[in-house]
């Protein structure tokens, strides 16, 4: 099942994802979850699946203007270095912990939304990831246990700003806004049996500049999810990306990095594909 939040004729709803349209949940919910998060936390996705394979379609996917999948998490995670070849490329030492930094929810956009290259800086870079939705709340989880507290998945570009996350801070280079794309859609777990076999990659202007698989990653997501709900409650809604294979443009040599104009996509296989163009900051 995928799962969309949308923006239509000056309203926000959610839905489901069909061959011939969009089922907007939100509507037959009669307001009682006016958020894909609030269903999430009610524990609906059973419920949903079975109204919208009732349901006809009550709109087309292109009359809508997508949001982030969950466009309201409480929490945004993101695993750095969490690649073996990306860490090979990069010179460094396989991590022992998960290396993890956080995310504002102003730097999410949408599929087809723009990222945007901040007036301060030309050294906004790519990085393709599979991302995950908690759907159900949880704290000290164990690995075993612990992809029962998954709703499903969706793409994500973590895009860096290079410079200030190298001279500045790590926080500031990921929290540019506008700066990660998320979508276009959630994939619930159980259209995807094994996320640590999944093809992923970048392609820029058609080109493909980024490929790797998620079994190259160093911590599963078990893993993940026991250590961050060690430090922290994981609630519905809360989005955790994986982190990147090699590839990312700043190791590059010559550097590569995204100008207005470009078009990049992140594709996931299983999951989809996530388009955004890139613009300069306006002003």
């Amino acid at each position: 099942m995928k799962l969309v939040s949308f923006n239509r004729n000056g309203g926000k709803g959610w839905g489901v994802v069909t061959p011939s349209g969009v089922v907007d949940m939100s509507r037959r919910f009669q307001g009682r979850y006016p958020t894909l998060r609030s269903a999430l936390a009610a524990d609906l996705l059973s419920e949903i699946g079975h109204e919208a394979g009732q349901a006809s379609p009550d709109f087309g996917l292109s009359d809508l203007q997508l949001a982030p999948p969950i466009p309201d998490p409480e929490k945004i995670i993101c695993i750095g270095l969490n690649y073996r070849a990306h860490v090979g490329e990069g010179g460094g030492a396989v991590p022992q912990y998960p290396s993890l930094f956080t995310r504002f929810t102003n730097t999410l956009v949408a599929h087809d939304a723009p990222m945007i290259v901040p007036k301060v800086s030309s050294e906004l870079d790519y990085e393709c990831e599979l991302a995950f939705v908690i759907g159900r709340p949880g704290r000290h989880l164990d690995p075993a246990s612990a992809m029962r507290h998954v709703a499903g998945y969706t793409c994500f570009n973590d895009g860096s700003v290079r410079d200030y996350q190298t001279s500045h801070s790590l926080p500031a280079g990921k929290n540019f806004v506008g700066t990660a794309g998320c979508g276009p859609w959630l994939v619930t777990g159980d259209e995807i049996a094994d996320p640590g076999r999944l093809s992923l990659r970048t392609i820029l202007n058609g080109v493909e500049v980024q490929h790797g698989n998620t079994s190259d990653m160093i911590f599963g997501i078990p893993e993940i999810i026991a250590y961050v709900s060690s430090f922290t409650p994981l609630n519905p809604g809360d989005i955790i990306a994986t982190g990147t294979p090699e590839g990312v443009g700043f190791l590059r040599k010559p550097p590569l990095w995204l100008r207005p104009g470009d078009i990049v996509d992140i594709e996931v296989e299983k999951v989809g594909l996530l388009r955004n163009p890139i613009v300069a900051e306006a002003g």
